[in-house]
């Protein structure tokens, strides 16, 4: 049988390769909308995407060979999950890919936070010299909560505790037992370790259960001065509720590798990325070489698995 594939994002050349091995025929197309993908999916017996490339109903309906859908990475998010499954079709993501990339990031984004690190590099930079302004505070003894256990939150939380920080983690299910292997306080609920927390750290998948689940009354519930960081994705927190928080103070700092709209393009949205409490990166979590490397390689092994098994 021919299989034919339509990779549509940037794909490891390691991971073409292992494909292209295997016999498959390859197609390329550089991040389509949704009515161009539509339009050219109809012959192909799977799809590979990235983060760019949105899978909707329409190109779903489109794609009457498809049958599988698979998402070199974490999230799947841009992809209509339940109207696939209802159609027949498989999706596969492979989120043990970029999970030690992600974690190395917010790591790196919490520092910067409590040091002030871009701020000084940019006042320096201008030949300021603004030693006193730029009084941080150590992670060390800092209680951090971290939201969501999987791949990603997982290491973060044992790198957190590696450097001295006092971790709570949160977990919709099975938190107690998890955070025992992780040697980690699992928390008694959401609120209460938004309440504990001097810095809380998202790392949940986007989905209607998570959209806005930081809202006004869950930074209420925050410490005066609290540090937020989201590297997971951009709409789990109301924007406009950070900024209003961020404004009045509420919010020490925040650090995001991810917004609602990417690239940003409301004036709000954009005030935020400009707000000089805000470090504020597009979407670079997954961007090494050695995770983009392992994302192809694991998405093209599961696509070749998949197709040896039900095809």
């Amino acid at each position: 049988m021919t299989i034919r594939v339509l990779i549509c994002d940037p794909l490891s050349e390691e991971a073409i390769k292992i494909l292209k091995d295997k016999g498959f025929i390859l197609d390329f197309a550089d991040s389509p909308p949704p009515d161009q993908l539509a339009n050219i999916i109809k012959g192909y017996d799977a799809i590979i995407v990235r983060s760019a490339t949105k899978v909707t109903r329409e190109v779903i309906d489109a794609g009457v060979n498809l049958k599988i859908i698979a998402r070199a990475g974490t999230g799947l998010d841009n992809i209509d999950v339940k109207y696939a499954q209802k159609k027949n079709i498989a999706v596969i993501n492979s989120p043990e890919g970029n999970a030690n990339a992600v974690a190395e990031l917010t790591i790196g984004l919490i520092f910067a936070l409590l040091r002030m690190i871009p701020q000084a590099y940019v006042t320096l930079k201008e030949k300021k010299w603004m030693k006193r302004q730029f009084k941080g505070i150590e992670l060390a003894g800092r209680t951090v909560g971290v939201i969501g256990l999987g791949n990603i939150g997982s290491i973060v939380a044992l790198k957190l505790k590696c450097l001295g920080a006092s971790v709570i983690g949160f977990k919709k299910h099975n938190v107690k037992e998890k955070a025992r292997k992780l040697g980690i306080h699992p928390a008694k609920s959401l609120d209460s370790l938004l309440k504990e927390s001097d810095i809380v750290t998202l790392h949940v998948p986007l989905t209607d259960e998570t959209r806005h689940m930081i809202d006004y009354r869950e930074f209420d519930l925050m410490k005066d001065e609290v540090y937020l960081v989201n590297t997971a994705r951009g709409a789990i927190i109301n924007g406009k509720a950070l900024l209003e928080n961020l404004n009045k103070g509420k919010v020490a700092g925040a650090a995001l590798d991810v917004f609602e709209n990417e690239p940003p393009k409301e004036p709000w949205e954009w005030e935020l990325v400009r707000h000089p409490k805000v470090i504020a990166v597009p979407h670079i979590g997954a961007m090494t070489k050695e995770a983009q490397k392992k994302v192809g390689i694991t998405i093209a092994k599961k696509l070749i698995e998949y197709f040896s098994r039900y095809v």
